[in-house]
């Protein structure tokens, strides 16, 4: 093993890459640990060229993009016939390494990784870069799940020098999209169909298209269509199924059309996945502030509307319900919280307390004054008098005269 690349002093290898090998390494400048990649230029004069084009091309496709999901590279050189990229040193694995040891991964973190690496690749693309070899060897995830996109070194760069000849494949076979395969001038999709696989392989444990060999698997990738992954693994939702089955569209137009769109999709089932946990189990146990915030959205017009059609008041809050709740039964660090979090004022206890009071007088109808119920009621002279007939106005005086002398009676014998 050598023990020095220019200035960077090698600490160990770290493995073989398919131009050349990566070591660890310490640049004593700024006492850094460095992971750098080599590539062997002592090959024939036409490979020389292609390969050291492509191999600086990495250099400035990665050097100039700045984001928290693509490695960092620092400086580029050459010492002999090799010649080396001084990059950011990755504490983690590599996502096949994580894939092979057989363990299918909690759908949720699945959509964790597959969302910050399309994040990463959407930079990438507004930035006019094309990864064009998306795959697990290329995705790094640390031990707390950040992860990071390497090897831009067959990547396309609107200015870039190295261009593919006519027909020729760059890439991995599993991974290539179907423009790859018939050697089709690529764009941003082909990366978003590439990161698709990887998402159907990390769901079900193996790659959507296999074969024997090479030209098998491309066959499949041109014309299979792979069942949905929820019918392999039962914890995928419907929703997940269906963003699957738009990354892997055999069609330009009927894939989505930009990484930031794929993006979107996968936040949106990760929080439709938490409320629905979230919902499970909340008749079990009160829920904390931050389920709360999870699980009672802000509402745009439309949902106002649809509250409104199912009668309930547009004047209600739920924020502040769940606020007030919260200050009566959670702590004041969890009250604080999520004051923030709605942007609303911290409820008094006393303000509560007065407000539940009012709201309990409130259902009780009130009795109206006396000049209030005079004014509601029909004056003495409106109301129309009932007529008697000669034997009704009889009968009443004789019972009125029997009552009377049972009273004499009565007073009498006491």
């Amino acid at each position: 093993m050598i023990s020095n690349l220019g200035r960077y002093e090698i600490i160990s290898e770290l493995g073989q890459g398919a131009m050349g090998v990566v070591y660890k390494a310490l640049d004593p400048l700024i006492d850094r640990v460095v992971a750098i990649k080599t590539i062997n230029l002592g090959l024939a004069l036409d490979e020389k060229e292609e390969y050291e084009g492509r191999f600086y091309q990495e250099a400035k496709a990665a050097g100039r993009l700045s984001h928290p999901n693509i490695v960092t590279i620092f400086d580029v050189g050459k010492s002999g016939d090799v010649a080396y990229i001084a990059m950011e040193f990755l504490q983690g694995k590599e996502l096949r390494d994580i894939l092979n040891d057989g363990e299918t991964l909690p759908v949720e973190q699945i959509l964790n990784i597959v969302y910050q690496v399309s994040s990463g690749i959407a930079y990438a693309h507004d930035n006019g870069i094309v990864h064009r070899d998306v795959k697990p060897s290329n995705i790094m995830v640390s031990s707390e799940g950040h992860v990071k996109i390497t090897d831009f070194g067959i990547a396309r760069m609107e200015s870039a020098t190295v261009r593919t000849q006519t027909g020729m494949v760059l890439g991995s076979p599993k991974y290539m999209s179907p423009e790859q395969v018939v050697g089709k001038l690529i764009d941003q999709r082909s990366d978003i169909f590439s990161l698709g696989v990887v998402l159907y392989e990390m769901l079900t444990g193996k790659a959507p298209f296999v074969g024997d060999n090479v030209n098998a698997i491309m066959y499949q990738t041109l014309n299979s269509i792979p069942p949905p992954p929820g019918s392999v693994n039962h914890a995928v939702p419907d929703m997940l199924n269906f963003i699957v089955a738009k990354a892997l569209a055999k069609g330009l137009d009927d894939r989505y059309q930009s990484a930031k769109d794929l993006a979107k999709d996968l936040n949106a089932c990760r929080d439709n996945m938490l409320r629905a946990t979230a919902l499970s189990t909340a008749p079990k146990a009160i829920l904390s502030v931050a389920d709360a915030t999870a699980i009672v959205p802000r509402l745009d017009e439309k949902d106002q509307s649809e509250i409104a059609s199912l009668g309930l008041s547009s004047a209600f809050d739920s924020f502040g319900a769940t606020l007030r709740l919260a200050a009566l039964t959670a702590s004041s660090e969890e009250v604080d919280l999520l004051s923030k979090t709605f942007k609303m004022v911290r409820p008094k206890l006393d303000d509560i307390n007065l407000a539940a009071n009012n709201a309990a007088v409130a259902e009780v109808e009130p009795v109206k004054s006396v000049s209030a119920f005079a004014a509601d009621s029909p004056k003495i002279d409106e109301i129309e008098k009932p007529k008697l007939s000669p034997e009704k106005k009889g009968m009443i005086l004789i019972t009125v005269a029997v009552l009377v002398s049972i009273v004499l009676i009565v007073a009498i014998l006491r």
